[in-house]
């Protein structure tokens, strides 16, 4: 048994709208008043302060007459929020994220709803204080049986409204293939394939980047607090999600074809992060999304029950020769194409990386090996460092 998310967009009443935008309002008061609330704790008196301690202060905030509204919206959102705020601290003090941010009106919102704030009757869903269903526009429909848990409702920052539905399903094993594949990701080409195919990069960002520097530029031009300039950033935020929407959808379509056509996929463990830090190749980069891309492959093969084998990003794909193994000394980036100095044969750099990829996925999951060269040190074994030069062997 899996969780998904169904995403489906709807259209809001004049009442429910008014209803959900002060629900998010009030949702999103709670969550900056309980962030600055364990701020000034830890920075003032050392202190931490919890999700316990901070449900006892929205107790107290709604008995205060200047927040009286708070009583006015669903208390789940505003518990949620709550909880969602010291997940954001977790990932904090483990690691893994930043520190938390406030929340900003014009980026929209989200509330989420759970069993006890909702009914799901006949298809229709109603949220809590609304006597009508949301009119949803059903792209697609729920597994058969499946109820939705948890309900999230956000409003874009181009204004669009969406529903996400949390259901428990049991996701059904694809048939199994005889392909294993390795990919090699890029910038000109997207992703190269150990087939010898390469795929090109939509490039979704430049495709839109003349229009979107019109609409900015006529944003800058407007008075700050006038009308004229929320319309004209609801124009900037719409190009945004266009581009958006146009790599997200070619990345899923990407995705799930090459998860139904191959048992096996290989990639590597790239250090996109790092990688941004180049200023040339930031905005390439960041438009080609690989961290997005290889995340859905790998939930994809989670569902489908294909093999998902993730390859050390100290690898030497890209000079490593397919045929003989033999490593070149260095390999610049402008260089496609290269001849092996001690088999002979010519190699696409994309292509050749792809199938060392493979090789090294297949290694991985047959018997576990590692595939860095200079991790393990055998005994009378010969390597080769980084400077190509040969080691003496080992007594």
């Amino acid at each position: 048994m899996a969780q998904r998310s169904f995403k489906y967009r709807f259209y809001p009443t004049q009442s429910q709208e008014t209803l959900l935008r002060r629900t998010m309002g009030c949702t999103r008061l709670v969550y900056n008043r309980a962030l600055s609330a364990r701020t000034e704790a830890w920075y003032e008196r050392q202190e931490r302060v919890g999700y316990v301690e901070t449900s006892a202060m929205l107790t107290e905030w709604k008995k205060e007459e200047s927040l009286y509204f708070l009583n006015e919206v669903s208390c789940v959102p505003l518990q949620q929020g709550l909880r969602h705020l010291q997940k954001a601290f977790a990932n904090f003090f483990g690691g893994q994220a930043k520190y938390p941010n406030f929340k900003k009106k014009h980026n929209g919102g989200s509330a989420e709803f759970t069993k006890s704030a909702f009914k799901f009757r006949q298809g229709q869903i109603f949220l809590a204080k609304c006597t009508e269903p949301l009119a949803i526009r059903w792209s697609r429909q729920l597994p058969v049986g499946a109820e939705p848990s948890t309900i999230t409702v956000k409003l874009s920052p181009c204004g669009r409204w969406t529903v996400a539905l949390l259901v428990d399903v049991d996701p059904t094993p694809l048939p199994k293939s005889l392909n294993s594949i390795g990919i090699d990701l890029g910038i000109t080409s997207l992703v190269a394939l150990s087939t010898g195919e390469k795929i090109v990069n939509p490039k979704s960002f430049k495709a839109k980047r003349a229009k979107l520097r019109r609409v900015q530029k006529a944003l800058s031009r407007k008075k700050k607090g006038s009308n004229n300039r929320q319309k004209a950033r609801i124009k900037v935020a719409k190009v945004h999600q266009e581009i958006s929407d146009a790599r997200h959808d070619f990345l899923h379509k990407l995705t799930t074809r090459l998860v139904r056509e191959n048992q096996t996929i290989a990639v590597e463990d790239l250090a996109v992060k790092n990688m941004v830090k180049n200023r040339k190749l930031a905005l390439s980069i960041s438009d080609a999304s690989w961290g997005e891309l290889v995340r859905q492959l790998e939930y994809k093969c989670g569902w489908y029950g294909r093999s998902f084998v993730k390859i050390d990003r100290w690898f030497p794909s890209s000079k490593r020769c397919e045929h003989c193994g033999h490593i070149v000394d260095k390999l610049p980036l402008d260089i496609r194409e290269w001849n092996c100095n001690r088999c002979n044969t010519t190699h696409d750099r994309d292509v050749n990386a792809a199938r060392n990829i493979l090789a090294a996925g297949l290694a991985v999951t047959v018997c576990g090996a590692n595939v860095r060269p200079d991790i393990h040190k055998v005994e009378g074994q010969l390597r080769n460092t980084r400077k190509g030069n040969k080691q003496k062997l080992k007594s």
